[in-house]
Parts: structure tokens; C-alpha cells; sequence
């Protein structure tokens, strides 16, 4: 069996085919990649028998439908998905050999009430409902999403083999798949122990869906043909925990220094204020490195870990990430649990790293 992830962004397609075989699979085809899906059927010589989607998606326009008419496969979702251009609809356990290929459904609702996970081989396909490592999950703040479903799926991923090995349908720090058993060990969802926690811990960090992401919805309910049915802007997280809110939309929500103030504090000695940087741990290794003395809590790890900081609660805490964004929403979520002196470094370790 061959496993391929198509596209060069951080929302995955998988290629799903026998080796001796021409039919293949798509599982969560992105429509501005329908080309790029079409000519390397035509290249190859293979046909496209199904397109699955793990649920319906609210920061990209699904190539499902689009493909659906182009090449006359079925279109396979779970049997709640809003969308009517569906041709095969499943439930929880449904069990098919498609292509030769055992595939086995599970309802895995949370992120939305219409997502599944795929059981393949060795591979579990887990939708937005489950990320990788550090990255955690979805948000679970969209139209359908449930903090308390959700917590019921991750109990269930505890009850399979620790041998499957994770493939998201988004990852957004280049991240590699690996074992449930690593991700039992790594992944902060994964980790709380109680849903009442769990429920606080997602409801504390999400801060209302963009109204962009409700028109991408509504444009894959309706199943959309065209990449333009809905405005998306570039290079966004939107599904990310922490994704993208109203309040994003609007402008800083929390005091900011630059790059220079900070530089300046540094000269003159100032260590008045505790530094904290909400990037992956990878990061600070990586070409903007971090600054000297930083403390590192990722952004995902926060709600669960940030009962370390409470001794800091009184002093000038400065959130520090690559731009600012991550930043913004974690020193956000900290002024809300009490710590009401922090600040964001404007422009992150970008702009940092240009000055200094």
C-alpha cells in the first residue's frame, strides 16, 4: 500500500493506492489543487475511484465535488455531512475494501459533528482531529464543534494500537507523522486528564472563528465548484487551537513593545521583566534562534502548564513568538487568567532579529 501526502502546504491531501494498482484515493483534496491532482492521474496512468473527506472544512475550499464531476469517482463522507453532492455517506465502524484496501471508519466528532478518522493498515488518518505533537487538535469553535465531543475522542484514539502512526489533515510546523504511542507522550490533548479540564482548557484559548472561515463553511455545505466560492486569506492557521478570531481581525489586544525598546531594556540591564516564548521548542534552535535567559511554553502546551508561571502573576511578563501572532493570543489568554502586566514583542524575533 502506498500513503502520499500531495501538497506543499500545511493543509495535507493523501494519495491512497495499491502498488500493483491504477485506482487510487484522495483524502481531503484542496480544489486549487485540482490540477496539480488531475495531471499526475494523466502522468501515471491511474484513475481516481474515491475522494474522502474527514469532515467538512472551514479554511479551504474542498476539491471533493469538483473532482466528483471531473472523473466520475464517489464522493465519500460521513453520513452528517451537510453537503448533498455526497455519494457515499458512512457511520461509526463502517468497514469498506475500497480498491482493494481495507479501510475502517470511526466517528471522531469535536472540531465538527461530521469528522472521521480512517484505520488503514498501520495508519490512522485523523482529520483535524487530531494533530501532531505540540500542535494538539483543532479548534473546536466553529458552527458544530463540541469541547465535550472532542474529549470524547481522544479517549477513543487511547483504545487503539500505540503502533498507528498519525497523519493529521494539517500541520503547520513541518512536523513528522509518528506513533500514537509517542503522540500519548507528546501531545498535549492527549494529556488532560478530565473533560471538565479539558472543556476549560480549549474554552480559555479560542476566541471566536473569523467570519471568513463561516463563509468557507457554508461555500463546502453548498458544495462549491470554484477556489474563489469564499475569500481565504494566504498563508492562514485557522484551524489551529488557538486559529484565527474576530478579535485577531481587529488590531492588538494587549500593550506591545519593539524590538528596539527591548534592545534598549537589554543595554542598560533592565531584567525587570520575565521572557517567555510560545514557539515549537524546534524553533528556538532554528534561524532566528531565541533570546538569552527566554523561558519556552508553546502555545498548545499553555492552558495546561500555565499554573508554572503563577509566581510571575505581579511581575512584567513579555510574550515573545516568530511575528507576534502566537504571542498576541497567549499573552490574550494570560491576562484573562490574572497576569496583568504582560506584553507582546511587536513583530516577534523577525523583527529582532533585523534590528539586533
Amino acid at each position: 500500500m502506498i500513503l502520499q501526502q500531495l501538497n506543499p502546504i500545511a493543509c495535507k491531501t493523501y494519495l491512497l493506492k495499491k502498488e500493483d494498482q491504477t485506482d487510487i484515493i484522495l483524502i481531503d483534496p484542496v480544489i486549487t489543487y485540482v490540477p496539480d491532482y488531475i495531471n499526475m492521474m494523466e502522468e501515471n496512468g491511474w484513475k481516481l475511484t474515491y475522494v474522502i473527506d474527514t469532515h467538512t472544512h472551514a479554511d479551504h475550499i474542498s476539491g471533493g465535488r469538483l473532482l466528483k464531476d471531473l472523473t466520475g469517482c464517489d464522493y465519500v463522507m460521513h453520513e452528517k455531512a451537510p453537503a448533498q453532492c455526497v455519494t457515499m455517506r458512512i457511520s461509526n465502524g463502517s468497514e469498506m475494501e475500497l480498491n482493494g484496501i481495507k479501510v475502517k471508519f470511526y466517528e471522531t466528532f469535536g472540531h465538527t459533528m461530521d469528522s472521521v478518522s480512517l484505520v488503514v493498515g498501520d495508519a490512522l488518518l485523523t482529520g483535524d482531529a487530531l494533530f501532531l505533537d505540540e500542535g494538539g487538535a483543532a479548534r473546536d469553535d466553529l458552527p458544530g464543534g463540541s469541547p465535550a465531543e472532542h474529549w470524547k475522542t481522544l479517549q477513543f484514539y487511547k483504545t487503539l494500537s500505540e503502533k498507528l502512526v498519525v497523519f493529521p489533515a494539517h500541520d503547520y510546523h513541518e512536523r513528522k507523522p509518528s506513533s500514537l504511542k509517542i503522540q500519548k507522550e507528546s501531545n498535549p490533548h492527549l494529556k488532560v486528564k478530565s473533560e471538565t479540564e479539558f472543556i476549560h482548557y480549549l474554552d480559555s484559548m479560542q476566541l471566536g472563528a473569523a467570519e471568513w472561515m463561516k463563509d468557507v463553511l457554508k461555500a463546502n455545505y453548498k458544495c462549491a465548484r470554484e477556489g474563489d466560492a469564499a475569500w481565504i486569506p494566504k498563508d492562514n492557521k485557522a484551524c489551529e487551537i488557538k486559529g484565527q478570531s474576530k478579535n485577531e481581525e481587529e488590531g492588538m489586544l494587549v500593550p506591545h513593545i519593539t524590538a528596539n525598546e527591548l534592545i534598549e531594556k537589554q543595554k542598560q540591564g533592565d531584567s525587570s521583566f520575565f521572557l517567555l516564548d510560545v514557539r515549537e521548542p524546534v524553533e528556538l534552535r532554528e534561524e532566528l534562534g531565541h533570546i538569552e535567559g527566554i523561558t519556552n511554553i508553546p502555545l498548545g502546551s499553555l492552558p495546561i502548564r500555565i499554573h508554572e508561571l503563577d509566581a510571575k502573576k505581579e511581575q512584567p511578563i513579555l510574550v515573545v513568538c516568530r511575528s507576534g501572532a502566537r504571542a498576541e493570543v497567549a499573552a490574550g489568554f494570560m491576562r484573562k487568567n490574572g497576569f496583568n502586566k504582560v506584553q507582546v514583542l511587536k513583530g516577534g524575533m523577525l523583527e529582532y532579529r533585523r534590528i539586533r
